[in-house]
């Protein structure tokens, strides 16, 4: 086969005269945990109990990220970011959660490779909650799911099957799901044209059958005994939901064989940029999802790129998660828009780890709005964080909110009956009556009930307790973030440094929080109620959706 090389800056990238396709995997609420990073955490690390073989293959004949992390810990406005390349702050109501609305004016990666002639498609998630779902992606039109979303329950889907055809067999109904899909995918590629496709794998994300993760995956819970971070209580209840969760990490894995077992099969393995991630930290447990801690933004990433990546790379740059959209435009030949941030594309492909000049040794993260009502009076809960090799600066910008949401009812800490739990909704379904931004489960069920315990107090308070203005974390001595110094008088050049840098990005970036009282995000339709409007919109969308998987469904089945 013909080689062409064009040049981005001073880097090679070699190509076939058959442009690449792009593959990317992307799941909700997944975290960095993934049996390749056990090599950098040692034996006794969460990544070392649990088996990702796939995952493991696109690292070992690709790259892996060690210092991977999302814009910002929600899903809506980190896949904003994601898709349009640039900071979260940037897309309009794509910023905030509940409420969100996409802006078509803004250019995403999938659009404009559409527009060069690519194929595009996806499956699963893309962009949600928000108006209209997975519209950065071409919306339904471009939607694959002819066999349907069984997977966005894994462990509980294939949990109703087991006693009637056992635990691998029932897994396989649920592998075939994905491969169908896809197939239909591939099947709907014009004869030479080169396709992007996203998998977007939502079953990391609550709920997740109780106990499933021994069950379906064999992993045994009390193996996570003195493994997880020290702010989570040690308890058998607890293990077992973050055991759960990594039988759900697991599924993910299994899926991503499919998709390189199919790319084989068609012969375009090689001619595809996989690349593989996740759009947040674990939800259900305090300090990630919606937080600015490593246990919230940290996630993995991997690329598998053929002639171009060479086999084996480690990469420990920080690197954010928006950098991929002009990667993958870059990748194609295209020429990201200018306001796009800067590509990961001479990183990857750069033969040695002095040949790139990539970044600055550091990420910005940020949040504003998650759920609607977690505050009382509908406003966000903002911070801007910056992540170096050692420490980790957090800006609290409403220091006088709660940073998980309201506690409602349970201000009073003697309400602890778990009958009274349950009338709260405090951990019935994702959402909850107190402390929104956690979403519900047996671990956030656990933590309420015992919060007045001694021994629970102070672990419970730093998890759900207001949080001051500036938060430094030295990681060398404090790797899970539990000791604040921002206010030591030894960490003050490194607060006035790091504030500083931090402070020059919202700057250059105009983000709007520096606005003060006239930030746009204090208003609405970014605070306040959501109007109802959005509410019977997203209604008709989901029903709109599931009318359409019904029909395509059936015109699949006919046609088999």
């Amino acid at each position: 086969m013909l080689i062409d090389k064009w040049w981005k800056g001073d880097q090679s990238v070699t190509q076939s005269t058959q442009r690449p396709n792009i593959v990317f995997i992307f799941a909700d609420d997944w975290g960095r945990y993934a049996n390749a990073y056990a090599k950098f955490e040692g034996p006794d690390s969460i990544n070392a109990l649990i088996e990702t073989p796939n995952f493991n293959r696109v690292v070992d004949e690709g790259a892996i990220f060690t210092n991977a992390h999302v814009p910002v810990p929600s899903c809506t406005p980190c896949r904003s970011s994601i898709l349009s390349g640039t900071y979260f702050w940037e897309t309009g109501l794509g910023a905030i959660l509940e409420g969100g609305r996409w802006d078509e004016s803004i250019p995403t990666y999938p659009l404009i490779l559409e527009e060069k002639g690519y194929h595009i498609g996806y499956t699963y998630k893309v962009w949600s909650p928000g108006i209209a779902e997975d519209a950065p992606h071409g919306g339904y039109r471009a939607k694959y799911e002819p066999s349907g979303n069984k997977w966005r329950e894994f462990s509980i889907e294939a949990t109703k099957l087991v006693p009637e055809m056992g635990v691998e067999a029932a897994k396989e109904v649920l592998y075939d799901e994905t491969r169908r899909n896809f197939a239909s995918f591939l099947e709907d590629v014009p004869e030479g044209d080169p396709f992007c496709y996203w998998w977007g794998p939502v079953n990391t994300h609550r709920v997740w059958e109780k106990g499933s993760g021994k069950d379906l995956w064999g992993l045994d819970p009390d193996k996570l005994k003195g493994k997880m971070p020290d702010f989570l209580p040690d308890v058998h209840e607890i293990r077992e939901d973050f055991n759960d969760y990594l039988g759900e990490a697991q599924a993910v894995d299994a899926g991503i064989g499919i998709i390189l077992e199919e790319l084989d099969n068609i012969g375009e393995l090689d001619n595809t940029l996989i690349v593989i991630s996740g759009d947040h930290g674990i939800p259900g447990f305090p300090r990630s999802k919606a937080n600015l801690y490593d246990i919230g933004t940290q996630v993995t990433l991997a690329a598998r790129w053929p002639q171009n990546i060479q086999p084996g790379k480690v990469i420990h740059e920080f690197v954010n998660l928006m950098n991929l959209a002009p990667t993958f435009l870059e990748a194609a030949g295209e020429t990201p828009p200018d306001q796009m941030v800067e590509s990961l594309l001479p990183l990857m492909t750069a033969s040695t780890s002095g040949e790139s000049s990539f970044g600055s040794g550091y990420v910005i993260t940020g949040r504003e709005r998650h759920v609607a009502l977690s505050q009382q009076d509908g406003k966000p809960y903002p911070s801007r964080a910056i992540r170096t090799q050692d420490y980790l600066y957090i800006r609290n910008f409403a220091p006088d909110r709660w940073p998980s949401g309201h506690p409602g009812e349970l201000i009073d800490p003697n309400i602890v009956d778990p009958e009274k739990m349950a009338e709260l909704g405090a951990f019935r379904g994702m959402r909850s009556s107190v402390y929104h931004d956690l979403d519900g489960g047996p671990t956030k069920e656990w933590l309420l009930t015992n919060r007045s315990k001694p021994d629970v107090k102070p672990k419970f308070d730093l998890c759900f307790g207001k949080r001051p203005a500036e938060e430094l974390y030295d990681l060398k001595s404090d790797p899970d973030y539990l000791i604040n110094v921002a206010g030591d008088p030894e960490y003050s050049e490194t607060v006035k440094e790091l504030s500083s840098k931090l402070l020059k990005t919202l700057q250059d970036r105009n983000d709007p929080r520096l606005e003060g009282e006239n930030c746009k995000f204090e208003h609405p339709p970014f605070a306040g109620p959501v109007e109802a409007k959005w509410y019977e919109e997203r209604y008709s969308q989901i029903e709109d959706r599931k009318r359409r998987a019904r029909a395509n469904s059936s015109k699949h089945l006919k046609s088999q």
